[in-house]
């Protein structure tokens, strides 16, 4: 069963809900249009992998991306969580990457069929270790990046989300409902580029965290 860590304690995964085109730049970048609601896709939980674990590039694509993102661990499920209430559903807040298979997705779209190829290969979730929410005073003032091999390639703040975290919770409880131990992924800032096998990547969440990883062969 897939688990994340959570103060040092593991917990248990339920879902892996992702958000995509939630920061302007971003959406500028892959050439795509801001959405009126966040854009909601899912990655199995064979996905998920914590830095014990090496990142490994399916043999299917050519060209997979880093994105880096904000991730929160949902402590307290429920349907229709109003905004004002939902971060006390969160139990805790990590960084992660989101791994996309570019050319897979962008033959998927030509087609109209949906991105589960692209996005859900094993290693397409990675994800740090998470602290307890009570560490962080205001999710929406969070900075974050991503180096590779030594190199920055992203850097945001959460204070540019096109959806803010308590619209993310209450938007996917009030369409999927939200359960105890789903993760989620709220989007990442511009700067998403390929990976290739010996990478080394480092990750920082503000003040409160750090995680790296290697894309093996």
């Amino acid at each position: 069963m897939a688990s994340i860590t959570l103060d040092g304690q593991a917990f248990s995964v339920a879902n892996i809900f992702c958000i995509g085109r939630n920061y302007a730049a971003h959406v500028a970048e892959l050439g795509n249009v801001v959405e009126e609601e966040p854009l909601v896709f899912l990655k199995p939980t064979s996905a998920l992998i914590d830095e014990n674990h090496p990142i490994t590039l399916p043999a299917y694509s050519q060209d997979v991306h880093h994105e880096c993102e904000l991730v929160l661990y949902i402590g307290k499920g429920g349907r229709h969580i109003a905004e004002q209430d939902a971060l006390s559903h969160i139990a805790g807040y990590g960084i992660g990457l989101d791994l996309t298979a570019r050319d897979v997705q962008s033959e998927l779209k030509k087609k109209g069929q949906p991105w589960t190829k692209a996005k859900g290969f094993p290693s397409a979730a990675c994800v740090s270790e998470f602290v307890p929410a009570t560490r962080v005073n205001d999710p929406q003032q969070l900075s974050f990046s991503l180096a590779v091999n030594g190199e920055v390639r992203q850097r945001g703040n959460t204070e540019l989300m096109l959806f803010s975290v308590a619209k993310i919770v209450h938007h996917l409880s009030t369409l999927y409902g939200l359960s105890e131990g789903d993760v989620i992924f709220t989007g990442t800032p511009e700067g998403v580029s390929r990976l290739q096998v010996g990478d080394h990547l480092y990750l920082v969440l503000d003040n409160l965290i750090d995680v790296r990883f290697e894309v093996q062969a």
